[in-house]
């Protein structure tokens, strides 16, 4: 895991221009504490920061192999088959690393080669006088690009593109309705003029201007196989997955919640390796979460040594804490607290281990959350998670001038993003309308919900310089369950009974049969009340970035934690970022 940044530019010189590209690089030195490295030539320019997994000594980048430069962010699972294949076909390695079986796949197969990779990427490779940008089917690993006037500027992620003088730090009305709207929509940053590749896209870069193409998408297909061979066949994809991703020259572990997704990959990772397993527990909450409870369970079950990360509200609050977290994901969020927990939890992980497993994405596959059983939240014709929960607009709508709520559209603008999603979604004929309709939330959690779960994790865990890998969307896997009937995938009527077959045997009974409980929160009252009286100070302020958007008065309606944290964070980004409002 790494960041990767560069400059393509038609029409200048760009060899004259190294501090420009050591400045976008050197945003990124956390994602690749290990090494940086910067390449120039006239048109094109390439920067990497490297985080050492595989092959520590090798594999430095950019890396250079006959016309091509590559600087690549992510793992390919299977580099040992593709080198053993290239090698049959006359290819000389020099490294171990799966960065040179990368660069030379592309020289053996041209473009095409993407479709052999089973892994999280992100990469670009200079080819002489044209670029291609590639990033991974399931978007796992982040990618943006900003068109210049005659070129691109591209990064892991938008603080690499803003150190170019050529990017302008600008919030207008549709990046504004991006950022207080829950619809994920694939494409879409939200600083004017910035874009971020879709997930299974490839972009070219030439002369005469960019290309953008699909190689990978998720199919509509009828699914063959009885519920027998269905389980026998999750389970094998979750045996290779787990082997391939254990794969690391560094220390390697799991985030363990005690929760299904989790412990079964603890479970399997712990069939073959000495595992090191995690979990966080905020010590003064009043809540009955049990999560480290049955993590220890899980833990002792399959031989796995554990430990749990401690945390305190005040922890969470720490002035210093809020900016980190917004430095590293670059943009204000909902879920402070949540954040904050996994940007803690990330860095005291990070001083154990380098690669951890996590069970993300195990509700979207396998249909785990509980909107899945709403009736109303399914057939709501919108994002069944907006339908679900209490609206953020509950609060925004109060805070902000009517005028300009009007003009963002939130709910038009999610239920249009809603249609749009399913626009691409193909049908298989005769279905029930059921399943067709549980397909579609199932998409909709892949190619939606799921991107906001990779953004957090992939920003907040690279702040610490921690590699996360993600077993459950490996897209073999991600492609078979998909076309699992839902009758299959709740055949006992509990959430995801498909996955909790496949694990029977690997789990103690408490794990199997515990209900799915979210990722904790803080559930203080001190903590919202701490959130309302920075709000009350924003809004007497009037002086503020944020305050020509407001009401000016504090509401004494309801407000959404969501809706404060947004507000705060909207403002603490505008001054941050120095970011100029054109709405």
């Amino acid at each position: 895991m790494c960041g990767i940044a560069g400059w393509v530019d038609f029409g200048r010189d760009l060899t004259r221009e190294r501090d420009t590209v050591q400045a976008m690089t050197d945003t990124m030195t956390k994602r690749g504490p290990d090494a940086g490295g910067i390449w120039l030539s006239p048109h094109a320019a390439l920067g990497h920061r490297r985080l050492s997994i595989i092959d520590l000594d090798g594999g430095r980048q950019p890396m250079a192999a006959g016309p091509a430069v590559l600087t690549y962010s992510g793992e390919v699972y299977n580099f040992r088959e593709l080198r053993a294949e290239l090698t049959g076909r006359g290819h000389r390695f020099g490294t171990r690393s799966d960065t040179e079986v990368v660069l030379r796949a592309f020289l053996e197969w041209g473009e095409a080669f993407v479709d052999r990779l089973n892994g999280m990427y992100a990469f670009a490779i200079w080819d002489g006088d044209e670029l291609l940008l590639v990033r991974d089917r399931m978007g796992v690993k982040p990618l943006f690009y900003f068109p210049t006037a005659d070129g691109v500027l591209f990064g892991s992620e938008p603080k690499a593109i803003l150190a170019n003088p050529l990017a302008e730090r600008v919030l207008d009305t549709d990046g504004l309705r991006d950022l207080l709207s829950v619809a994920k929509n694939p494409g879409h940053a939200v600083f004017r003029g910035m874009r971020e590749l879709p997930p299974g896209n490839t972009l070219r870069v030439r002369r005469d201007g960019i290309e953008l193409r699909e190689y990978w998408s998720l199919q509509a297909r009828e699914h063959p196989d009885d519920l027998a061979t269905t389980i026998g066949t999750v389970r094998e994809l979750l045996e290779d997955t787990v082997a391939r991703q254990l794969v690391a020259d560094v220390p390697l572990c799991t985030l363990l919640s005690g929760g299904l997704d989790s412990s079964t990959l603890t479970a399997l990772a712990a069939r073959t390796s000495d595992v090191r397993s995690y979990s966080v527990k905020v010590t003064d909450q009043p809540g009955d979460n049990l999560d480290h409870v049955h993590a220890r369970l899980v833990a002792d079950h399959v031989g796995a040594r554990y430990e749990e990360i401690l945390h305190t509200t005040v922890d969470l609050l720490a002035p210093s804490v809020k900016a980190a977290v917004l430095t590293a994901y670059d943009l204000p969020i909902a879920k402070g607290d949540e954040h904050a927990s996994l940007h803690e939890l990330f860095r005291l992980v990070r001083e154990r281990s380098t690669v951890a497993l996590s069970g993300e994405c195990g509700d979207e596959v396998f249909g785990g959350y509980r909107w899945y059983r709403k009736p109303d939240a399914v057939w709501s014709g919108t994002f069944p998670w907006v339908h679900s929960g209490r609206s953020r607009h509950e609060g925004l709508e109060l805070l902000f001038a009517p005028d300009l709520m009007t003009k963002l559209g939130l709910r038009e603008y999610e239920r249009d993003s809603h249609d749009s999603a399913l626009a691409e979604l193909s049908t298989v004929s005769g279905e029930d309308p059921l399943e067709a309709r549980m397909r579609e939330v199932t998409y909709l959690g892949l190619t939606r919900h799921a991107q906001v779960l990779f953004d957090r994790k992939d920003r907040m865990s690279m702040a610490a310089g921690l590699e996360v890998r993600v077993p459950f969307t490996d897209h073999r896997l991600v492609e078979y369950t998909f076309n699992v009937p839902w009758s299959m995938k709740n055949f006992d009527g509990r959430e995801k009974s498909l996955l909790r077959a496949v694990g029977k045997d690997l789990l103690p009974a408490e794990v199997l049969s515990r209900a799915k409980t979210p990722y904790p929160s803080i559930e203080d009252d001190s903590y919202d009340r701490i959130l309302r009286d920075r709000l009350r100070s924003l809004i007497l302020a009037k002086d503020e970035p944020l305050s020509p958007l407001l009401t000016g008065e504090f509401p004494e309606g309801r407000l959404t934690r969501p809706a404060l944290e947004t507000t705060l964070q909207l403002n603490d980004w505008l001054k941050a970022y120095d970011v100029r409002l054109v709405l």
